[in-house]
């Protein structure tokens, strides 16, 4: 396999200043909404985001998790309290997101803070999920080690027994976090890698700044 042939050229279009909100979070919402509506048919998870995390020994590490929310200023998802990188949050409360369309051909970045949101807002969000993931939730403990799959189906099976539909508590070590973007990226794909780059950023007042990027 000669990876270096592997290339694609990026027809779909451009992107103008003018054409941008000028809040990014409003732009965000724009593009979500193309976004979703391209991937239905396909099946693709139009929410689906990279998380890069670095904790305190300043190695970076990132996995793929599902936006659930959107606030005015936020990108909420949920996970395991107890997890890496819950471990990783806890030590260094800055990440980084990254979502990519790829049959749009554009792709956004977000660098921010992360906090977690309250216990109301996750139990809102748990109630909200199907029973099995409701149980899923409380049979794993995420990011520990553990010898064979068979120890989380004998799990879900005792939880199963343990908890009806409908009757399943919030995990105390489960909840959502909340990312408050601090900088943007809105990359839009141009042929001959001439791509389109823009970054919002905070100018030390609350008005957002754009600028263009070279790529």
């Amino acid at each position: 396999m000669n990876l270096s042939d592997m290339r694609k050229s990026y027809e779909q279009g451009g992107l103008r200043k003018a054409d941008l909100h000028k809040d990014p979070m409003a732009q965000f919402n724009l593009w979500f909404t193309d976004a979703k509506q391209a991937t239905e048919d396909n099946h693709v998870e139009s929410n689906a985001m990279t998380i890069a995390t670095v904790g305190n020994d300043g190695q970076p590490s990132s996995r793929i998790v599902l936006l659930k929310e959107l606030t005015e200023d936020s990108f909420i998802f949920y996970s395991n309290y107890t997890s890496s990188k819950a471990q990783q949050m806890e030590e260094n409360p800055k990440v980084a997101l990254n979502f990519y369309w790829y049959s749009l051909e554009r792709q956004v970045r977000i660098e921010g803070a992360v906090s977690k949101v309250s216990r109301k807002r996750s139990e809102s969000y748990f109630k909200s999920r199907p029973y099995e993931s409701q149980l899923g939730a409380w049979a794993s403990e995420q990011s520990s080690e553990i010898p064979n799959q068979d120890v989380l189906v004998k799990q879900m099976q005792a939880l199963r027994e343990r908890y009806t539909e409908g009757d399943v508590p919030l995990p105390d070590f489960w909840g959502g976090y909340a990312v408050t973007g601090l900088r943007y990226e809105f990359w839009q794909g141009r042929p001959n890698r001439l791509h389109d780059r823009f970054e919002y950023s905070l100018n030390g007042t609350n008005v957002w700044s754009i600028k263009r990027l070279s790529p």
